[in-house]
């Protein structure tokens, strides 16, 4: 049996759905369903039982001998949350619960980390798992800073012998596609400028205020959920493979560049205007993030990633400008 916290959620969906596609092992969803949106997204899949996370533990205690692969993608990931405390038990309590339960019972452990780690990107974005690179990152926000305790964590018990038959944590950088919809002002860029284009034929980007990037020039690693799903599926195969991996595509792309490709995979002519950036984030906000692939190529991963503009071509004609967006 496959584990999938989150798993009615952006990512997890998709990856229920790939799972539930490939393979006839049962699937359980460890999630918070309270929207038609996140039922429709696992409504199609092969789903055995959903459990409610505050009832996870002990349903592992009952059922965890079935349970061969926790894909732990579940995490309070709002990058305005300001409580630590609830991002402590959230995002670092629950991770190292599982991580415990995985060690104690020779499982495997994939795990969703975050691109939120890197900060302003001035140490990089190189994924060094040495602890002491590690700890030379500043994330900028709170939701970023839960993400780097658990990788500090997962690093120093790795190395002290104390982990799971595998684990592997993936540092997601700007996804994008179907089944974001629940996620509200956190939804990708694409779905946002699509609405923007369907709904008044133009879109608005962030005025540049850095003397290096032109308007519309800030960059970021746009990466297709469907490529995140088959690295998740590759880990699956390659149980040898252990660390903390970038899951991007390792090339940067500007947001006109997005912008573009979403008025042609909508036949529309480019129509952009560009605002000042809120003062309220303007001081920490990031002009250019760029997975570095390296390690995960090296360790054997050498699928191609999914360009931008194709990706968002298939992301609104086969799904937002469809009457079923849920893959």
């Amino acid at each position: 049996m496959f584990l999938v916290t989150g798993g009615a959620g952006f990512i997890g969906s998709n990856l229920v759905a790939a799972l539930s596609e490939r393979s006839g092992d049962p699937i359980a969803v460890c999630d918070i369903v309270d929207s038609a949106e996140k039922s429709a997204n696992i409504a199609k899949h092969r789903v055995s039982e959903i459990i409610e996370p505050g009832d996870l533990l002990p349903w592992l205690a009952e059922n965890g001998d079935v349970v061969e692969t926790i894909f732990h993608m579940g995490a309070s990931s709002a990058t305005t949350e300001t409580n630590m405390d609830f991002l402590l038990d959230n995002n670092v309590g629950i991770s190292l619960d599982l991580w415990r339960w995985c060690t104690a019972h020779d499982r495997r452990l994939i795990y969703a980390s975050s691109a939120a780690t890197y900060g302003d990107g001035q140490a990089g974005f190189v994924d060094d798992n040495d602890p002491a690179a590690l700890g030379r990152l500043h994330p900028l926000n709170a939701y970023g800073l839960s993400k780097q305790l658990f990788d500090l964590n997962a690093v120093y018990l790795a190395a002290a012998g104390h982990r799971p038959r595998q684990w592997a944590g993936l540092k997601f950088f700007n996804v994008y596609g179907p089944n974001e919809q629940h996620k509200g002002g956190q939804r990708s860029v694409a779905i946002q400028l699509f609405e923007q284009i369907s709904a008044e034929g133009q879109v608005k980007l962030f005025r540049s205020h850095h003397p290096d990037y032109a308007d519309g020039g800030q960059c970021r690693d746009f990466i297709w959920v469907g490529d995140c799903v088959d690295v998740m599926l590759w880990l699956l195969d390659n149980p040898g493979v252990n660390g903390i991996y970038n899951c991007g595509t390792g090339a940067a792309r500007s947001f006109l560049d997005l912008a573009h490709a979403c008025f042609d995979a909508m036949g529309r002519e480019p129509t952009i205007d560009y605002v000042d950036t809120p003062k309220n984030i303007r001081a920490n906000y990031q002009y250019f993030t760029e997975a570095d692939m390296a390690l995960l190529r090296d360790s054997g991963y050498d699928r191609p990633f999914t360009t931008l503009e194709d990706g968002v071509a298939r992301y609104i004609k086969d799904y937002l400008a469809t009457n079923d967006p849920h893959r």
